[in-house]
């Protein structure tokens, strides 16, 4: 029997410096790890700060596409707008030319301004004739007082410009109503 107590303690005493070895090998691979762990972050930490400045730079030298924002139209776009007010008004003083002349009755050599009045129903429907003809006329100076004014804010270079919001009124707006001076986003807003 003491030749296996002999074997036990040669054998437990050869598992003993094994297992040591191990540890150390541990606390090695783990002081490594934690020294790999360290410089990764610092290098990823640098290459954050470097990406950060550049994207900062890059931004600085190129604005982006949100911070541009247009305030007003171009000389270019505003000759557009003026040509098309000019057409505009030139076809709206004549159509209010021509219903003034009709209210006047200075467009004909009839005999209804000098003809006995004895038929009363007939009156009645050339009054409300005359009366509709002068709304229209009304409207249709207003329209022209609109247009001048749009000629005015081209002047100024301010046409265009929403006078609620004061951002631009977009251009199929102006080229369809040109003496707006709501965007239809506004003007919606206004009516609630």
């Amino acid at each position: 029997m003491a030749e296996k107590k002999t074997t036990t303690t040669k054998e437990t005493t050869a598992k003993k410096p094994a297992a040591k070895k191990t540890a150390t090998t541990k606390k090695g691979t783990t002081k490594k790890a934690t020294t790999k762990k360290v410089t990764t972050a610092k290098t990823a930490a640098t290459a954050k700060k470097v990406t950060t400045a550049k994207t900062a730079a890059t931004a600085k030298a190129t604005p982006a596409k949100e911070e541009v924002k247009k305030t007003r139209y171009t000389d270019a776009e505003l000759e557009e707008f003026r040509a098309i007010i000019h057409e505009k008004l030139s076809l709206a003083r004549h159509d209010y030319d021509v219903m003034m002349k009709q209210i006047m009755n200075a467009d004909g050599n009839d005999v209804d301004d000098t003809s006995p009045t004895y038929k009363a129903l007939e009156e009645g429907s050339l009054s409300q004739s005359k009366e509709e003809l002068m709304n229209m006329a009304y409207r249709q100076q207003k329209f022209i007082q609109g247009l001048e004014a749009a000629l005015v804010r081209i002047e100024n270079k301010t046409y265009g410009i929403d006078r609620m919001t004061g951002e631009l009124i977009p251009k199929e707006r102006l080229r369809a109503v040109p003496h707006a001076t709501l965007s239809v986003a506004s003007k919606n807003a206004r009516k609630k």
